[in-house]
Order: structure tokens, then sequence, then C-alpha cells
């Protein structure tokens, strides 16, 4: 059964970039290390102001559309271009979450509320204007959240801290403001704790997102146009992303959105007209596939089967060549060996049918749509790759004959591990030759046999089904070729 998809998001107000560099944030790290962390531009036009960027944020639309020009919320467009929470409770029925101190993105105060009708809500408005104020108001607002999200049921959540921003406006940019982003870190960590602790933990996939919305001047205070103002970040980690990747294009305020609905597989409506995208992502490394995902030998692979098995008496059902693909030779001539058991023995066929297999590839083999490209993509940007397949060495050198093996830093061929797919054993071996833990690894494969190896060792998986249809979950994308990955990951720039 395929994990319930959820998602986070912990909107850290006025945190500059440059800040995370001195400060220690383990809880933050554990979201960038497990995902990417990216610099993000506030767009030009845009006011560096809490309200613009946050509106742009929650909506996926920027300022000409929703129209908050200010942190006064008046005269906006967000009946229009509603928050995430709001459209996916509203449109979709699905329960959202928002837990806020400040007034203005939950309450009518000063032209809001930004969130207008999320499922749930919590909010403890702070006491006074200081930053003491604002630490306790964050800190109930933590406490309810902790609660909500660990005993409740929401799909979407957006939980809000002010005090870092707060403080940088009383104090500057100083020990107390990087003491409150310590403090904000550890209510991230808070949150990701009541995560973890939800009875359905281990049954759901999370996305999480840590964003803010502007940076501030050394003396504190924003609004301007200097760099220190207008550079912000994302950070992001979930099933569909490996670790340590990073933005194939610049990330912007306006993705975040589009990051929502993406990690809840929603695809917006195009009504929505929403300017923001899922951020596309490149992985530390990739393992990849050689049959009927680099080069079209699985019609090679099945005839030799068929013709093996027929010379023993057999013909191939459906459900028989269906159990064939993406194994390896001693796999296939074990099922074999099941269905004729009187004429010959398992050694004798794996041998057979390999000798068969790897004169039909030196006759020649063509290459799968976008197999050519992918490679040379990977090579000029220095990629690791490793090539997991589960045929014979044999056949696996031939083939690289065609492909060109400086591409890769690693291969694996069937016996080359302890045990082959779908055990995750070679995926392992390969990830490991590379130098990189297997969720930093992106798994390219075209059969469930393939695929189950590559999840099972902890990798994310994109499918290019080539025979048989293989369905998406939560770390598992399907597209239709390799060129799909190429345009995902844009024209690219060296490593």
């Amino acid at each position: 059964m395929s994990r319930a998809r959820r998602v986070l998001v912990v909107g850290i107000d006025g945190v500059r970039l440059d800040t995370l560099n001195r400060v220690p944030t383990p809880h933050l790290d554990t979201v960038a290390d497990a995902g990417f962390l990216a610099p993000v531009t506030v767009a030009e036009g845009t006011p560096t102001m809490s309200g613009p960027c946050w509106a742009t944020i929650v909506t996926g639309v920027t300022v000409t559309k929703h129209a908050v020009w200010s942190n006064d919320f008046s005269g906006h467009r967000l009946g229009v271009f509603p928050d995430f929470a709001t459209r996916l409770a509203r449109q979709d029925g699905r329960r959202t979450y928002v837990a806020a101190a400040w007034e203005p993105l939950v309450t009518v105060a000063d032209g809001g509320p930004m969130f207008r009708r999320p499922t749930r809500l919590t909010h403890h408005a702070p006491a006074a204007d200081t930053p003491a104020a604002w630490e306790e108001a964050d800190a109930w607002t933590v406490r309810d959240a902790v609660a909500v999200l660990t005993h409740e049921d929401p799909e979407a959540s957006f939980v809000y801290l002010g005090a870092p921003d707060e403080t940088a406006h009383h104090l500057g940019c100083g020990d107390a403001y990087e003491a409150s982003v310590r403090v904000a870190d550890r209510r991230l960590g808070d949150l990701l704790a009541a995560l973890r602790a939800r009875p359905s933990y281990e049954d759901e996939a999370w996305t999480v997102l840590v964003v803010t919305d502007h940076g501030h001047r050394d003396e504190g205070g924003h609004g301007g146009g200097s760099p220190a103002e207008r550079t912000a970040w994302l950070a992001c980690a979930g099933p569909d992303i490996t670790a340590g990747a990073r933005p194939a294009r610049p990330v912007r305020h306006e993705d975040v959105a589009a990051q929502v609905y993406a990690a809840l597989d929603r695809t917006p409506d195009s009504h929505w007209t929403l300017e923001g995208r899922e951020v596309p992502t490149v992985p530390r490394g990739v393992l990849l596939d050689m049959d009927g995902t680099l080069v079209d030998t699985e019609p090679l692979w099945l005839e030799a089967s068929r013709a093996v098995a027929a010379a023993h008496g057999h013909t191939l059902t459906e459900e028989d060549e269906a159990a064939v693909l993406g194994r390896t030779c001693a796999d296939t001539a074990a099922r074999l060996v099941q269905l004729c058991p009187e004429t010959t023995t398992v050694g004798a066929l794996e041998t057979e049918l390999e000798d068969t297999f790897l004169a039909a590839v030196e006759a020649g083999v063509d290459l799968r749509p976008g197999a050519r490209a992918l490679l040379d993509r990977l090579e000029a940007e220095g990629l690791p790759a490793a090539l997991v397949s589960a045929s014979p060495r044999r056949v696996v050198d031939t083939v690289l004959r065609t492909l060109g093996g400086e591409v890769f830093r690693t291969t694996v061929a069937d016996g080359e591990s302890d045990r082959s797919k779908p055990f995750p054993d070679p995926c392992l071996k390969a990830a490991a030759r590379l130098g990189l833990p297997p969720e930093a690894c992106l798994a390219v494969e075209d059969s469930p046999t393939g695929v189950a190896a590559a999840e099972a060792a902890g990798c994310r998986v994109l499918a290019v089904p080539s025979r048989t249809p293989i369905t998406p979950a939560p770390g598992r994308r399907v597209r239709t070729d390799l060129t799909d990955l190429l345009r995902e990951w844009g024209r690219g720039e060296p490593a």
C-alpha cells in the first residue's frame, strides 16, 4: 500500500542566509541534508516586506496578482489567488492547518487574513511588540502545532515563527538575533519530532519545507533593495528529492506553493494561473539500469527466453514473460526448470540463456530515447554515474562498447553482488563505489524488478517503463522516457 502524502511548511520570518553559516541550526541542517537548501532572491518589484513575500510564498503567484503590497493587506486579491491551505480545503476537501502569531496572517487585522479558510487554525498574538513577547507567542504556537501534528491528521500545514524578525527590528542582527535564530531552529526540531511521533508516521510520506521571507540590514530593518534584504532561502526535503540534491534552476518564492501541491500529488488547475513551479533537482549520483532503460534489449531478452523455453518444450505465457523481465539468467533458468523440469539443469539453462542473449546483443542494440543525451549530460557535468545491471558481465561489456564506458565510474553486473535484483545489493554496491549514500542517488529503472531493488536500497526512483506498467508512488516518479528527465533538469550548467 502506498504511503499517504503529507506536507509541512515552516515559515521563519526574517532570517538572513549568511546568519545560517554562523549559527548552529542542526534541525534545519537535517532538512537541508535530506534534500536541499537554496537561496531565493526576492523578485524585482516586490517590496522586501513580510506581507508581500509571505503572500507570494503561500499563494504561488507574485505581487502583481495577489496585490499584497505592504504589511497592510487592504486591497488584496487573495480571494482570487488564495493560499494553499484554503485552496486545498475548499476545492479538494483536504484537511489543512495553520498556526501563526502575526495577526494579519490569520485575523482581519490590517486587511487580513492571508490564510482565509484553512480547516484548522491556531493563533496566539504576542502580548506586546517586544522580542520577549514574540518568543512567548512562538512558543505557544509551536506547543499547539506539536499537539495537532502529533494527534490529528492535517494533510498540509503551515507554521509561522516571527520572533527572529522582531528581534532584528528591535536589536539589530547581532547576538540577540542569532540567539533567536537558534531558538527558532529548536522549535523546528520540536515540529519535526512531532511528525516522527505520529502513530501513522511509518505509513506516511512527509515533505518538509522551511522558508524565510526576506533578510535584514545589519542594524535591523528591511524594505529596501540591498542584497542583505533581498536574499531569502528555502530548504526542502521529501520522498521525491534525493539527499543533498541541487535545484536545476534558481528557486523562487512562488515555487513554495507549487511544491506543496506537487508533494501532495495535486496537479494545479490551469485556471489558477500559478506562476510557481515544482523545483526540479539534480541528484548527487545516478544509478542507471541497462536493459530496457538505456538500450532496447528487452525484446532480445524475451526472444532469448522464448527460444530457450521452446527448445525445452515450453511456450512462455504473458505471465511468464512478465516474470522474467529485469531478472537474471539464473532467476530465469530457475523458473524455466520449474516449467520443464525433466529436460535439463538450472546451470545448463543459465548458460544457454546467456549465450543466446549475448549473441543477439552482439548483433547490435538500439539506444532508448534520450539515452545518448543523458549520458552526454552526465559526462559533461561530471555527475557520478553507475551502471547497475541484471545481465551477465559478458553482456554488460558488449553493451558498454556501444554506450561508451567512460561515463560510468563503476559498473555492477549479475553475480558481482551477494544477491541480484530485486534485492537491493547491486544498488547498495554501486552507491558505495560512488562514495554516496543510496538516498543521495537517483535510480533509473524500467521494470518492476529494478524498481523494487532500488527502493529496497533507499534510492529515489525514476521509472521509464519499457513493457510492464509501473505506478507512481512517493519516492517513485514515472516518466515516458529519458528525455522527460532531461527537460526537468533544463539546459544544465557545470556542477
